[in-house]
């Protein structure tokens, strides 16, 4: 493709990319950092992308298929790991002329933008995970050797699924991973190992946590992070089609807690549990064209069943308003039948074309939708706080995760609602805010739409105006909350898990085992260690013993601390003579003698330590992170120095698009590594006394007219 090609197919895209530049060809990536640092025209700081051609060995006569791989510069790929992986024998780099003959290009000039419709389906094609969830700029040649564009990882990773064909897909590998499975083999059992000196010990356990490290600094590249952290810990695995991922147990059971904690508060509120189809037809969908004008670009629709087009296409659901409404409307035909409160534990797709995240954003995900019908407008501004605090509750009590509830602009609130309330995060690591749970209140719009209407008690029957129309409420929590806890408390070693939601919260661990001891003495460390996860289950701790023998105890630590456990008992013959255990916490790594006798309470009592310990220390962040800003050469600074600024706002809309649209100007501006999105309307605190004068005394920073309430800016997820 020619510049003018490439650079038509990213606007197509809505990608933003870095410079075009040219220089001289360039045959290697010192060759190729050398002319870029001629130019002075690059985007600082960038990495190189790199681009390799796997050829596969196959029977006589047979056409190999080329695997693309697609990576950073300094990415190890091992081609027999990934061969392995891919089913495919004795991974050789291909020759030039399969280069020229599958995708027309030499080795100096080959980048991911080689891909094309055309030669797309006629290859493999693999991409680094930590480069497609990545946020910084790479610098790659555009199908020739003496130009560079930089792009965003995760643009790139845009760019190569915008080409997919249900026959053709892009592999997301995370070569990490890959690495630490060709490398970790199970050792040998401690009885067979030869006795050997305590220094080697040491860095044999040490070597073995390497094996398994996440590999990607947190406060470096926080997506790298985040996605090797949530694969290495066993929290998801990719799928086959792009945007969905696949929950394992180790993160299903957090949202299996979140659900029993939630669905018995509900319930005691007199909500029911029901299911409602996920298909909705095109005519029910668009009966409430304001509301879903929002989802329309998202929505997936079922055009065909087998080889036969549908008469009419069929959505799968974004929400669930249009879905339940028209039997709300059914079901509804006096003031007796209110309160109506179902809730449905569901999940939803949205196609979203943005760069997916796991838990974040993907396209189908887990969520409850909640949806009530009640005689009086009172009655649902009550629901509405009551479930918001609810979702507060579930973030601080069981996910150590402090939130900000509020109520969102006019701008930001539920597409045909009356008013959204909110509890807002945020994440330290990248500065940014996000929304984690919303309670709307959708006033009387939708009954007015599905005609879902009562006789008002109140009024004469038959009176012009005895026919209320009852007044709703929708709310929601989805498996968002999942990753937002992992950013907020994870580390360099992994999770760390609150232990109110960690599915295993004492890990035992035998250790000081050696070749020298006798069966006997093995058995009774053993023992031990099983006996007191034994104890401990039945105090209503979830606890397990790791008895593998094919792993050191070195490995162990470094795989549960990356899985985020808790807290780490170790017992050795040494505590075995003491009738102790060492507990270590997983949060800050500090350590605990606890005696045998007193595990049933001393453990528990731990546990919720550390819970508090979690919350305190994220919750301290946050505060520190809110920033007073009454001046608007003061917003954006705070805003890339990582913090939230709170504002006296006007609230009127004009100003709220004015002030994303100049803040995202200036910081482009001002910095070139700072996030270039402008600062949104997160939410309007409902405790505005925190900051002690009312808003009222000031001027709108933004357009100087009389402010009416404290209200957070940021940049926002």
């Amino acid at each position: 493709m020619s510049m003018a090609d490439i650079t038509s197919k990213l606007r197509a895209l809505n990608l933003t990319h870095g410079a075009f530049v040219s220089h001289a060809p360039t045959t290697s990536p010192a060759s190729w950092k050398e002319e870029l640092t001629k130019t002075g025209n690059v985007p600082t700081p960038y990495q190189l992308v790199k681009t390799l051609v796997f050829k596969p060995k196959t029977a006589k006569n047979a056409t190999p298929i080329p695997v693309i791989v697609i990576a950073r510069e300094d990415t190890e790929t091992n081609s027999s790991a990934l061969g392995k992986r891919l089913n495919l024998k004795d991974l050789r780099l291909a020759s030039a002329d399969i280069l020229q003959e599958f995708l027309g290009v030499d080795k100096d000039a080959l980048s991911a933008l080689s891909l094309t419709p055309e030669t797309f389906p006629k290859v493999h094609t693999i991409i680094d995970a930590s480069l497609a969830e990545s946020s910084s700029f790479y610098a790659l040649h555009p199908s020739k050797s003496d130009a560079t564009v930089f792009l965003r990882g995760q643009d790139i990773a845009t760019y190569l699924r915008s080409l997919e064909t249900p026959e053709h897909t892009v592999l997301v590998e995370d070569f990490q991973a890959l690495k630490a499975e060709s490398l970790v083999q199970p050792a040998p059992s401690v009885a067979a190992k030869k006795p050997e000196q305590k220094g080697e010990k040491e860095d044999a356990r040490i070597e073995g946590a390497k094996l398994i490290a996440i590999g990607i600094k947190k406060e470096v590249d926080f997506a790298g992070w985040y996605t090797n952290v949530l694969i290495k810990s066993e929290m998801i695995d990719y799928y086959t089609v792009s945007g969905c991922y696949i929950l394992k147990p180790w993160s299903y059971t957090i949202w299996e807690a979140i659900q029993e904690w939630f669905n018995a508060r509900i319930k005691d509120m007199g909500v029911e549990n029901a299911y409602f189809p996920l298909f909705v037809s095109q005519k029910v969908l668009e009966r409430e064209k304001d509301h879903i004008e929002g989802f329309a670009p998202e929505v997936a629709w079922v055009t065909r069943a087998g080889s036969s087009e549908l008469e009419e296409p069929v959505a799968i659901r974004p929400t669930s308003e249009t879905v339940m409404y028209p039997y709300y409307a059914k079901w509804i035909q006096s003031y007796r039948d209110l309160p109506l409160k179902l809730n449905q534990w569901n999940s939803v797709v949205r196609w979203e074309f943005k760069n997916p995240q796991p838990f974040l954003r993907t396209r189908e995900f887990l969520w409850q939708e909640g949806h009530t019908a009640h005689a009086r407008k009172e009655d649902a501004d009550i629901e509405v706080r009551q479930i918001l605090d609810l979702y507060r509750r579930v973030y601080e009590e069981l996910l150590a995760v402090p939130v900000i509830p509020g109520v969102k602009s006019e701008k930001e609130k539920f597409a045909g609602g009356l008013y959204t309330t909110t509890v807002e995060g945020f994440i330290p690591t990248s500065g940014r805010g996000i929304q984690a749970a919303t309670s709307h209140c959708l006033g009387q719009n939708f009954s007015k739409m599905f005609e879902i209407v009562v006789e008002d008690p109140e009024k004469p029957a038959g009176s012009k105006d005895s026919k209320l129309f009852v007044w709703q409420n929708s709310w929601g929590l989805s498996t968002r909350a999942i990753g937002v806890m992992v950013m907020v408390h994870g580390d360099n070693q992994g999770l760390v898990l609150p232990p109110r939601v960690a599915s295993v919260q004492v890990v035992v661990i035998p250790c000081g085992l050696t070749a020298k001891m006798s069966a006997e003495e093995k058995k009774r460390i053993l023992d031990a260690c099983d006996d007191t996860a034994a104890t401990l289950k039945k105090a209503g701790v979830r606890a397990r013993a790791d008895l593998r023998d094919t792993y050191t105890p070195g490995w162990k630590f470094a795989d549960w601390e990356q899985k985020g456990v808790p807290l780490r008992l170790e017992i050795g013959p040494q505590d075995l003579r003491a009738n102790k255990t060492l507990g270590v916490r997983r949060d800050d790594a500090t350590r605990h003698d606890i005696s045998i006798k007193e595990l049933t309470t001393a453990v528990p009592a731990l546990l919720n330590k550390i819970q508090d310990d979690m919350y305190k220390r994220a919750n301290d962040i946050f505060q520190a992170r809110l920033k007073t800003v009454t001046e608007w050469d003061q917003l954006v600074p705070t805003l890339d120095a990582k913090c939230i600024a709170v504002i006296p706002w006007c609230e009127e809309t004009s100003c709220e698009d004015d002030i994303k649209e100049r803040s995202a100007r200036a910081a482009e501006q001002t910095d070139e590594r700072a996030p270039s999105a402008g600062a949104k309307s997160l939410c309007i605190p409902f405790n505005q006394e925190r900051w002690g004068t009312p808003a009222e005394g000031y001027k709108c920073p933004a357009c100087q007219r009389p402010a009416k309430r404290w209200s957070m800016f940021g940049r926002s997820y």
